[in-house]
């Protein structure tokens, strides 16, 4: 099967040619990242155009980021051709001069003892170089552009032995290797932890040596679209590991558990479990430390795929008490197991529980009218009259209806408990002692079956009053100020009408600003 793939690409599928239910395995598209799990970032740059100049500009660092085969590769040819030039140069010296053509003569002063080809003045410049010194050849103190020619090639071979070695220690010092001993769970979990869901993975340090000063961070890499319509490819968001709370610094001894908290500042605060089959998105972890034995800076990289995020598992523990000492099982290290965990994200839950429940609404102040407190002792009354006891009993418990500070109320006088009910109502923008105001329990009480009096249902109606615009008072008041004002009339004038042509100019009374119908309504009463 493994050949047929790599012989018909990676969507080669297996189908079953019998009549049954034809069988495929389909094969999951490979996910781009954008970071690899082994830390190595999956971006390239081109057409850079005259940019390339810059990396000229800083020729250390851009040797040390060379690979090795590379590095092996200038190294070598650094100092071959360094060898051949400076060999050549000695060479050429000894040819100017006419030295290859006294080879035998001992009465000749040389300028280089015993160079009389090529092979044997770039042994002199090995020599020379590499400081071996074996003293069958040597500079006279008759050639001066040789006497030069020694000092150039020292100064030159020792800048480049300093650069040369200096890339070589840098590139195998630096502390990529020590990366590798830093392990990151294969997948990240999302679970409840102490009642709040949370997007969790497994961090661990392989060695001994401790990681100094060792700090966690989290990009959510995702595409993105702003409300002014302009796209964001591969945005990156902060995912909060415990900035604030310090829970970020680690002391890496042992296998953590790192926890991101999804609450509404979450960029995951509408994420459910659904949800999740949909998304793409990349998680981005960097753990950063001090190096413990070098003293250097290391930065090991991860990253998890909306398909390597677990909806309702939690990791296996991995710590065990042995005699003396904890015992670390990395067995042990990316299993995962399955857990109850909600399905809907944490704005769903919120939602929900921001709705308001029967038993959490709040309770309403009631408020009394005085007409309301009339059919109660009315009723009170009746019942009293009928029976006896049985009459008490039933007043008693009209009243015991009624709050404290309103049967304490009912004892100073019927009118002082009028005036007193209405200020207890009234509000500073507005007094109102209509039926709509009055609990339902009182309004049933109102409109009870055994009181057929016009009288008392007219006094559960609020009306205004003239021009004011925000003061209203009960029918009951009115009337009361009504009959005051009738009596009152009737000793000046005994067969006064009630009501007077339109254009009679009477004085001003409270009946001329009611309504026709009200104004009927006293008549009759």
């Amino acid at each position: 099967m493994a050949a047929l793939r790599r012989k018909f690409g990676e969507d080669y599928q297996v189908v079953n040619t019998s009549r049954g239910i034809p069988f495929s395995a389909p094969v999951k598209k490979k996910r781009q990242r954008m970071v690899d799990k082994n830390g190595r970032c999956n971006v390239q740059h081109g057409n850079l155009g005259g940019e390339t100049s810059r990396y000229l500009s800083d020729l250390f660092t851009t040797l040390v980021d060379l690979k090795w085969r590379w590095n092996l590769l200038i190294f070598i040819l650094t100092y071959t051709i360094a060898w051949l030039v400076m060999a050549s140069m000695w060479w050429i010296i000894a040819y100017i001069r006419g030295d290859l053509n006294h080879r035998h003569d001992e009465s000749y002063t040389p300028c280089v003892a015993n160079v009389y080809n090529f092979p044997s003045a770039f042994l002199f410049f090995i020599e020379t170089e590499a400081t071996i010194g074996y003293g069958y050849r040597y500079i006279t103190e008759k050639c001066p552009e040789g006497i030069i020619l020694f000092l150039f090639q020292s100064l030159l071979g020792s800048i480049v032995d300093a650069f040369l070695i200096g890339c070589m220690f840098i590139k195998m010092s630096q502390p990529k290797k020590r990366a590798e001993t830093l392990m990151f769970s294969q997948d990240a979990v999302i679970s409840q932890r102490d009642g709040k869901l949370c997007l969790m993975f497994r961090v661990g340090n392989l060695r001994n040596s401790h990681m100094v000063s060792a700090q966690i961070r989290c990009k959510l890499i995702k595409s993105r679209q702003t409300p002014e319509g302009e796209f964001l490819p591969l945005d990156q968001c902060e995912l909060d590991v415990g900035f604030g709370t310090g829970a970020d610094q680690l002391f890496l001894v042992s296998p953590l558990t790192i926890c991101h908290e999804i609450n509404p500042k979450s960029p995951f605060f509408d994420l459910s479990q659904r949800s999740l089959m949909n998304e793409q998105f990349e998680i981005v972890v960097i753990l950063e430390g001090i190096v413990e034995t070098t003293g250097m800076t290391c930065q090991a990289r991860t990253s998890y795929t909306e398909d390597e995020v677990l909806w309702g598992h939690r990791f296996l523990p991995v710590m065990s008490l042995e005699e003396g000492f904890f015992r670390v099982d990395y067995s042990q290290f990316h299993s995962t197991f399955e857990v109850p965990t909600p399905s809907y994200s944490v704005k769903e839950y919120e939602d929900k529980s921001s709705l308001p429940s029967p038993a959490a609404t709040p309770h309403r102040d009631r408020v009394f009218s005085v007409d309301c407190l009339e059919a109660v002792e009315e009723r009170g009354g009746r019942g009293g009259g009928g029976g006896g006891g049985g009459g008490a009993g039933a007043g008693g418990s009209a009243s015991a209806r009624l709050p404290t500070k309103l049967q304490r109320m009912s004892s100073s006088g019927k009118e002082d408990l009028q005036r007193k009910v209405l200020r207890l109502s009234s509000q500073p923008a507005e007094r109102a002692c209509s039926t709509g105001d009055l609990p339902l329990k009182l309004q049933r009480l109102g409109s009870a079956p055994g009181q057929d009096d016009a009288e008392s249902r007219l006094q559960l109606k609020s009306l205004k009053v003239g021009l004011e615009p925000v003061m209203t008072q009960s029918t009951g008041d009115l009337h009361h100020r009504s009959l005051l004002h009738t009596s009152m009339h009737t000793h000046t004038h005994t067969h006064a009408p009630l009501h007077t042509p339109l254009g009679t100019p009477t004085p001003a009374r409270p009946e001329d600003n009611l309504p026709a119908k009200l104004r009927r309504m006293n008549a009759d009463r």
